[in-house]
């Protein structure tokens, strides 16, 4: 206690004890002993951390050895593709469709046009040369963007360097195995699939990358291995794809172009989306100059005049034409095989396009807008060889399901004329008068069958040549019945049908499915004079490195199928469908046309097919699910279809007389 002195009046100082303040002393032992804890701790860290370093650093180092050890010459891997590609040219031997994925050969680092190198490193990597082949801040930079955006740390944004890139391309050393995989597609996605393990593979196989090979290298497998859409692998095919020419011919805005498809081929293709394509490579001309790669001058000319795509790029169609050639092709062409195929097609690219131009118009013009009714089309010279095919409304499909050559459907009156073809064959003349009546047919153990004709119609004594262009019911079936229904079938079936026909006396009415490539190819042998045509769309084919045919075609057998003169009466008669019968609305006032409507029951089905000099062109419409049309019959919209298809394709040409009995009257 300390003492305090008071003054208090009257008396001497008094003196007061005060309290002294206690302090508090940790006791010696408790800081040593947090002391020591604090040491234990360091000394433990450090130990494990460095014994973890070590194996770690051992883990990474056999790793890359491992890597490093099982790398092959660079030239090995250029070719990263288990299968091969089909190219298919046109009838005048331009490209038109491709399938599979496209190889154009290899090429280097430095044999390519410089725009497109430097394009590449500026949105892809523009350290590239200054790393040791992981971009560390790449990575960091790309984790922050995709949790800025709400994903994960490793979703999204990859931050990859191109050595990076290039690892996962080569799948870290993995090959396709067809029993463990789907498809190779599949595989790859897989294998390019950013997670925090693949990004722990990256690390050892890319720095394997590096020491294995130089960065000239690299980029130069990264130029052969990049997949940049359309079914292009490499720059080279991509290049060809897009722009028909090589790849060191490329401008600054063909450059741009490739370039901004690597984040996502399917989405900036410009096959896909031209526009699209042009806006994203004005981001890569932008990123170029702000690298230094480019000037503002040079980048302000390159994006004033965006690249284009080449004609053949700019070719959309013939999916279904391509799909029918390589699945009906030999063997070799569907098998996943390893070499590449250039075959030679009929394919014409401009009656394609007026196929497609007059599908359009008619339903945009003609038909509800909520309708899904389909459509398919064929068009074929007489000999048989196939220019255009659709096979449904969807204009640009790729192995979608193709009505023109896999719907089986009822024919209708579209079988008519094999039933006059036999009767004229079996001796009876176009101008022989028959008379409409009843007809009932008695089957043992059937009820009796009597057909009638459309809206119930007795139309009296007729003409051959007026029974067909007025598509009269019973004339047909009482025709068949006279002459036989076996000589109805043989005449069918000497015409190139090939789907089963029922034997019943409904024959004569088309009760019988058929497709419409097969009916268009029998109405063809009419056409040609009575000579069978099988219709085709392939002329050879030989691997893409050399120029031997592995097979041609040779042309339709010789097979005479209906005597010269049926052929020109049953032409007459069916000009006189157009010109005064059933199928007028096809009627093309310019030129000599001849052809045959075809109604199913409930009109289930909708047929127009029919012929010129020069083509051959069928039109079916219908569902899928077979429910009825709503008013509509052969004679109208598959009619006016295929008269708008005529109308283009024989623009520019001269009206070309068809083959007529030397007695007939010719009409109009």
């Amino acid at each position: 206690m300390t003492k305090k002195k008071t003054l208090v009046a009257g008396k001497k100082l008094k003196t007061e004890a005060r309290p002294r303040r206690r302090v508090r002393r940790t006791p010696a032992r408790v800081v040593v002993a947090l002391r020591a804890a604090v040491m234990w701790v360091i000394r433990f860290g450090w130990g494990f951390g460095w014994r973890a370093a070590l194996v770690l650093g051992l883990i990474l180092s056999g790793s890359v050895f491992y890597y490093y050890v099982n790398l092959v010459d660079i030239e090995e891997l250029y070719d990263g593709r288990t299968y091969g590609a089909t190219i298919a040219l046109d009838r005048y031997n331009e490209p038109f469709a491709w399938r599979g994925y496209q190889y154009g050969g290899p090429v280097t680092a430095g044999s390519v046009s410089p725009h497109l190198v430097n394009a590449i490193l500026s949105m892809e990597d523009h350290r590239f040369y200054k790393h040791f082949g992981l971009s560390l801040q790449g990575i960091m930079g790309a984790i922050l963007i995709n949790l800025r955006e709400g994903r994960g740390a490793f979703e999204g944004h990859g931050g990859s360097s191109i050595t990076q890139q290039t690892a996962k391309m080569l799948c870290f050393g993995e090959t396709f195995d067809p029993q463990l995989w789907e498809s190779q597609s599949r595989f790859e996605q897989e294998c390019r699939k950013t997670t925090l393990w693949r990004k722990f593979k990256e690390i050892p196989y890319s720095l394997a990358l590096e020491l294995r090979y130089t960065k000239y290298e690299i980029l130069t497998l990264y130029l052969n291995r990049v997949y940049l859409g359309a079914s292009a692998t490499g720059v080279e095919a991509a290049s060809q794809r897009y722009f028909d020419i090589p790849a060191h011919a490329l401008t600054i805005q063909q450059s741009a172009m490739l370039a901004g498809m690597l984040a996502a081929p399917s989405r900036y293709a410009p096959t896909k989306s031209l526009d699209l394509a042009q806006q994203r490579a004005g981001i890569v001309i932008d990123q170029m100059v702000r690298r230094g790669f480019l000037s503002e001058i040079d980048a302000a000319v390159a994006k004033d005049m965006p690249a284009g795509l080449s004609s053949a790029a700019e070719q959309r169609t013939g999916g279904y034409f391509v799909d029918w050639v390589v699945e009906n092709g030999p063997g070799f062409l569907n098998r996943n095989q390893t070499d590449d195929f250039v075959i030679q097609t009929t394919y014409d690219g401009d009656i394609q396009k007026a196929v497609d131009d007059a599908v359009k118009d008619v339903f945009a013009t003609k038909v509800k807008d909520n309708s899904n009714a389909q459509v398919a089309v064929v068009v074929m010279s007489p000999d048989g060889a196939v220019r255009a095919l659709l096979g449904g409304r969807d204009i640009e499909a790729v192995g979608l399901f193709n009505r023109a050559v896999n719907a089986d459907r009822q024919t209708g009156s579209l079988f008519k004329p094999f039933v006059y073809a036999a009767a004229v064959e079996w001796g009876m003349n176009y101008d022989d008068i028959i008379t409409d009546s009843p007809i009932t047919i008695t089957i043992p153990g059937q009820e009796p069958w009597s057909p009638k004709n459309y809206n119930n119609k007795s139309w009296g004594d007729l003409t051959l040549a007026e029974a067909l262009a007025h598509s009269v019911n019973t004339i047909a079936v009482r025709i068949s019945e006279a002459i036989g229904r076996d000589l109805v079938i043989e005449t069918a079936r000497q015409l190139g049908i090939r789907s089963p026909i029922a034997p019943g006396p409904a024959i004569a009415l088309g009760t019988s499915e058929a497709t419409l490539l097969e009916m268009t190819g029998a109405y063809a042998g009419i056409r040609n004079g009575g000579w069978r045509v099988q219709p085709y769309g392939l002329r050879s084919i030989k691997m893409s490195d050399t120029d031997t045919s592995l097979m041609e075609h040779k042309g339709n057998p010789g097979i005479r199928a209906l005597s010269g003169p049926t052929s020109r009466q049953l032409v007459y008669m069916m000009h006189k469908v157009v010109r005064e019968g059933t199928g007028r609305r096809a009627d093309v006032a310019s030129m000599e046309v001849a052809g045959k409507t075809g109604t199913t029951q409930e009109s289930r089905d909708a047929w127009f097919i029919g012929f010129s000099g020069y083509y051959v062109v069928g039109v079916w419409m219908g569902y899928d699910n077979n429910r009825p049309l709503q008013n509509v019959t052969g004679g109208g919209l598959p009619a006016e279809i295929w008269h708008e298809v005529m109308l283009r394709i024989h623009e520019g040409l001269e009206p070309r007389p068809l083959p007529f009995p030397v007695h007939a009257e010719r009409i109009g």
